[in-house]
């Protein structure tokens, strides 16, 4: 069996997330819906980042095996006309033996992007949450690097049973760009919800409602009563996956 891979990226607002959820409408659905109808059999496939519902991105790639050849110039252009336009077909390929979407990924990396002037600006209104007062940048900064290195992000994650939730986060920062705040996070991976709950932590730190050096404490708490909530789904992307 030979594997194949994908690379999407997607508008997340008109989507329940990306894992298939029966009844509701997820990019994994749509996309292996395409491939059925392209392929003329259905296939699982693994993906490197399972977003959540109105959370975009920028790079997303998807595996699946198949027994045969492909015309994969042909698959890329079918599958985008199904697909589109909220989904975009980057390029399609074959993957070297044992390559996994998720597996194989060594890291990914999101950024969040906010808005902290006085009016909200319409044309951005999808991909930037707006937040009418101006935020504190050095403090947030200050407060994101709390989230670097190995520890236990139980009190940023949202519970999953007996899901691990210790995280190895390699970088993370607040920026200026473009009149925008922009979070850069990378992380070998993430738990449900982490990097949106960074943000809303940063955030109600960047409003002086929580002081910087505070950050350290809720991470050890290792609860989730501790933190702060989440950031709208909305100003999230899945920016990159490193292989």
């Amino acid at each position: 069996m030979t594997t194949f891979r994908i690379d999407l990226a997607y508008d997340g607002g008109g989507f329940r997330g990306y894992a298939r959820n029966a009844g509701v409408r997820t990019v994994q659905a749509v996309v292996e819906s395409a491939l059925a109808t392209v392929l003329g059999a259905a296939v699982d496939t693994e993906v490197a980042g399972r977003t959540d519902a109105g959370v975009h991105a920028r790079c997303q790639v998807v595996s699946f095996g198949w027994e045969g050849t492909i015309d994969l110039v042909r698959l890329a252009r079918s599958l985008d006309g199904l697909v589109g336009p909220e989904i975009v077909v980057r390029s399609a390929r074959e993957a070297p033996p044992g390559f996994s979407a998720r597996f194989s990924a060594t890291g990914r990396t999101y950024r969040y992007f906010i808005d902290d002037g006085p009016s909200p600006d319409p044309l951005r209104r999808d991909w930037v949450w707006h937040i009418a007062e101006e935020l504190d940048l050095a403090a947030m900064s200050e407060a994101a690097g709390a989230f670097v290195g190995e520890q236990d992000f139980a009190s940023l994650c949202r519970a999953a049973g007996d899901r691990p939730t210790v995280r190895l986060v390699r970088s993370a920062e607040w920026r200026r760009e473009d009149g925008l705040l922009v979070f850069v996070v990378a992380a070998s991976s993430f738990c449900h919800q982490m990097v949106r709950s960074m943000v809303a932590l940063c955030v109600d730190v960047g409003r002086g409602r929580v002081a910087p050096s505070s950050v350290p404490g809720i991470l050890a708490a290792r609860d989730r009563s501790a933190a702060r909530g989440v950031a709208p789904p909305h100003g999230l992307v899945l920016w990159e996956v490193d292989y």
